[in-house]
């Protein structure tokens, strides 16, 4: 009775240390699925920030040679004006 006792329990151990090891390997796996889903997620928001960034410059860039024009054109309408004044001066 006592060895068959022993068997059960040896038998026990044995299929719970087997079922550890598998719940082991399917945690590691399970690890290094979630381990790459991060790297690619990263991977796609650093490829958005960098987007992100070159349509900003994109931006900024247009702003600027609207800024540019503006000032350009207020230059021009100026000189216009103060031409138009000395000209109504000398006559």
């Amino acid at each position: 009775m006592a060895l068959s006792l022993s068997m059960s329990v040896l038998t026990s151990c044995k299929d719970a240390s087997e079922k550890a090891k598998e719940a082991s390997e399917e945690a590691t796996e399970a690890l290094e699925d979630a381990g790459e889903s991060l790297e690619d997620a990263a991977k796609d928001a650093g490829d958005a920030i960098k987007e992100a960034g070159e349509e900003a410059q994109e931006m900024g860039e247009k702003a600027l040679d609207s800024i540019k024009k503006a000032g350009e054109e207020a230059m021009d309408k100026t000189k216009e004006a103060a031409k138009k004044a000395i000209d109504s001066v000398k006559i």
